[in-house]
């Protein structure tokens, strides 16, 4: 049996949860390809000496670049893992070379190119037992 709420419910909801802090925005996803992004790679970067000033700068640089997608500040041996989507492997190559090592903070980097990036559609809290989840590519 399929539920349906008013649109004024849905919505009561969806400020409620917005205020909440549940919610925290929304976006539109773009094809990579059909913007002239169809290769995409996560770069890890390890940046020395590991400073808070020397990290949070090379966070904010990386951010702002056109390349980058995501920047996740990690844990482990490297500092930084970014994600980016490029026109073809010669933009990668000039991107890591050209940018990153360019950068004296910059003491290691590792490249992978991505095959497929696979997504949940859904997330729901932990511990709500749900059907499974579809993914999106």
């Amino acid at each position: 049996m399929e539920r349906r709420s008013s649109n004024k419910t849905s919505l009561d909801r969806m400020k409620a949860l917005r205020e909440r802090g549940v919610i925290t925005g929304a976006r539109l996803e773009l094809g990579l390809a059909e913007i002239g992004r169809p290769v995409q790679a996560l770069v890890a970067v390890r940046v020395r000496p590991p400073t808070r000033d020397r990290i949070e700068g090379f966070r904010e640089w990386a951010a702002a670049l056109p390349e980058v997608l995501g920047v996740f500040v990690t844990s482990g041996s490297e500092d930084f893992l970014i994600h980016v989507a490029v026109p073809d492997n010669e933009h990668l190559y000039a991107f890591v070379i050209d940018q990153l090592t360019e950068r004296p903070e910059v003491a290691d980097v590792r490249t992978s190119i991505v095959y497929e990036h696979i997504r949940a559609a859904t997330v729901m809290p932990v511990g709500v037992v749900s059907a499974p989840a579809h993914l999106s590519r």
